[in-house]
């Protein structure tokens, strides 16, 4: 590594460390200090958005003590916080653990700022090692969670870290301010869509599916896919070399924008369809916006110097520069300022869309919003002249004033990191395919789960766990799977499960395209359909996904995977009767099985629904059955109902903490014949 690449590195690294804390602390402040959903939206986003606020404090702690030894003491426990999470896989030290990373990541992130005036690079150059890395590790455990190899990698990066930030800064120009405020919004749309290996699965399963028998049928559906995360090497390719390379001028510049605006808006549609066009626009656009709010890094165009007198072309200070005029200290101030806004960004969007799930409002406009604000500095920005000696204009026959050389070679960059991500994404992905295939069986095995999205009551994140709780089934119907929601860690549950389990998914989006419910089988799997259900008020979204198992010789089982959503304090009566509705039609005559979480109990009206349309509780020879909470059992509203023809037994709640509720299992016979 070149000497004048380290601080870029550096910062990169930091970048990293800072995306790792909160893939830690964001999912801590929902299944630990949320404490299974039971506090208050409004009170978890207190918390979360606190700690972002009080980082406010840094730049003025940092103009008290200097830059450099806030900058140090933050790295130091940056560091030592997050190596701590890794022996406290959950529980309320490992949120306080996370908390403690989070807040020294944004007081380091100001101290950086304070010291960087062309942050670009480096941030470009994190998020795209923070994506490589995600997409090595399948989505799942950061880079400092294993054996001791894991931990030999975490302390090199630790110490070439540390190393970066004891070594001394170079001076700062003026400039960086409008580049440091989109630190905030940048990482959030990388997390959310552009940068996100889950995502980008998840995005190629709705389009290069491997399990529809017929694509009229399975509109809206997401199967295994064949590619994986492969497209995503495309889109960290496309993100660095429009970050690194010099931006458009002219009428070009609005490409850069447009892309990041249309992918989002792309993403508001909340079509699984569209993903991926909104994966790769998003990374490529959020690339040149970054390119363009760099441009006017490391000097003024016009303005004034630092004496506050004109500047060399007579005008007076320029107000689209963002440094121009000031001195040393005040200028650091203001791109500290900046980059902690930008978290707060950050911090109220991330806050603002995910709340809706429990609050009800509107979220389609947030991530829109943001990538428009990300456009407009992007589109605000003028390019700083050159710093560079020789390319310097002063003169006639002298070059004119240009932008800045890149620290790093953009192509060999892009090309070079886009290789490592298709290499780290075929390496990781497996490619599932149903494997009992000699005849139907007597009796299948059939597991309604619902997983939390992969948190167990405690907060853990432990997709081996849920693999075991699942263990022997031939059908598995998933509720409440994540794949790819940065408020949980940016994990794909849904692919984390159906690897450990060997069993091909379709996966139907209720929410939006990458929350729904899911099933898995040991059999092949076709005609998939999904049917949206009434919101009768519950603000998250709710859908029943009909699936056919394929037991070969003409013997089918039609399967139908839902998660009931309640109106607020009421029974789920009408989407219970819109489930047994579809449920029946859906299957024809054939034998049925209707399995989630159904969010009602033995003799309420919800659950009549489903003996008024003929079928039969599965579980009924083991009631009572309590499945919820998963530490401490009450409540029975995990069920599995059949047809007739169906002859359940061995009903079980297999205990466990894997998730807030308990999985529910029972034997079915099939009939002869």
């Amino acid at each position: 590594m070149r000497y004048r690449h380290f601080p870029t590195v550096t910062l990169a690294l930091g970048v990293v460390l800072l995306v790792d804390v909160l893939r830690v602390f964001l999912p801590a402040v929902i299944t630990i200090f949320g404490q299974a959903a039971s506090t208050p939206a409004e009170l978890l986003g207190a918390f979360a958005f606190g700690w972002f606020l009080l980082a406010l404090a840094a730049p003025a702690l940092i103009r008290r003590v200097g830059a450099r030894p806030v900058t140090l003491a933050a790295a130091l426990l940056l560091v030592v916080a997050r190596l701590a999470v890794n022996g406290q896989p959950g529980g309320p030290l490992q949120l306080w653990l996370a908390t403690a990373g989070l807040l020294a990541g944004l007081v380091w992130l100001a101290g950086a700022a304070a010291t960087t005036d062309r942050p670009v690079p480096g941030l470009a150059l994190g998020l795209a090692v923070g994506a490589l890395l995600h997409t090595a590790l399948d989505t799942y455990r950061s880079a400092f969670f294993g054996d001791w190899p894991a931990w030999l990698a975490a302390v090199a990066v630790a110490g070439l870290f540390l190393a970066g930030q004891a070594r001394p800064a170079s001076a700062a120009g003026p400039g960086g301010v409008r580049s440091w405020l989109l630190a905030g919004p940048a990482l959030l749309l990388a997390g959310m869509v552009a940068l996100s290996p889950a995502v980008a699965r998840t995005a190629t399963s709705y389009q290069f599916g491997l399990l529809r028998s017929d694509p009229a049928d399975a509109v809206g559906v997401a199967t295994v896919p064949l590619f994986g995360v492969a497209p995503l090497a495309v889109a960290v390719g496309g993100f660095l070399l429009a970050a690194l390379a010099s931006p458009r001028q002219g009428a070009w510049r609005w490409l850069g924008p447009v892309a990041l605006v249309a992918g989002a808006v792309l993403v508001a549609l909340e079509r699984g369809e569209l993903l991926l066009p909104a994966v790769l626009l998003s990374a490529v656009g959020l690339g040149a916006c970054l390119a363009s709010a760099g441009a006017a890094d490391g000097g003024t165009r016009g303005g004034t110097d630092a004496t506050g007198a004109p500047g060399p072309d007579g005008g007076g200070q320029d107000p689209v520069q963002d440094g121009g005029g000031q001195d040393p200290a005040r200028a650091a101030g203001r791109r500290g300022y900046a980059a902690v806004a930008g978290m707060l960004v950050f911090a109220v969007a991330a806050v603002a869309y995910y709340a809706a799930y429990d609050l009800g409002h509107p979220n389609a406009g947030v991530p829109v919003t943001v990538a428009v604000l990300v456009a407009a500095v992007a589109l605000a920005t003028r390019p700083a002249p050159s710093r560079d000696p020789a390319r310097a204009g002063g003169g006639p026959g002298r070059p004119a004033p240009g932008p800045l050389r890149p620290s790093l070679p953009p192509v060999w960059t892009a090309a070079s990191a886009a290789v490592l991500t298709l290499l780290a994404a075929v390496a990781s992905d497996e490619l599932l395919s149903a494997s009992n295939r000699d005849g139907p069986p007597e009796t299948v095995r059939v597991v309604a789960y619902n997983v939390r999205m992969g948190f167990g009551i405690h907060g853990r994140f432990d997709p081996d766990a849920l693999a075991r709780a699942a263990a022997g089934a031939d059908v598995v119907a998933l509720s409440e799977v994540d794949r790819g929601w940065l408020l949980n860690g940016g994990h794909d549950t849904l692919d984390l499960l159906a690897e450990r389990l060997d069993m091909p998914y379709v996966f139907a989006p209720a929410a939006d395209p990458l929350w729904g419910d899911a099933v898995l089988s040991r059999w092949p799997l076709d005609a998939a359909r999904t049917r949206p259900l009434p919101a009768v008020g519950a603000p998250t979204g709710a859908q029943a996904l009909g699936i056919t198992v394929d037991f070969s010789e003409d013997v089918r089982l039609a399967v139908v995977a839902t998660h009931l959503q309640p109106p607020p304090g009421e029974d789920p009566v009408v989407q219970a009767r819109a489930v047994a509705d579809f449920a029946v039609r859906y299957a024809a005559g054939r034998p049925l099985v209707v399995a989630g979480d159904l969010n009602t109990e033995p003799g309420d009206p919800a659950f009549a629904e489903f003996t008024r349309a003929g079928l039969v509780d599965a579980l009924a020879a083991a009631r009572p059955l309590p499945t919820s909470p998963a530490d401490a059992p009450r409540q029975q509203i995990d069920h599995v109902f059949v047809t007739p023809d169906l002859t359940a037994g061995e009903a079980a709640a297999p205990p466990g903490t894997a998730s807030d509720h308990l999985p529910v299992a029972v034997t079915l016979t099939l009939p002869r014949g």
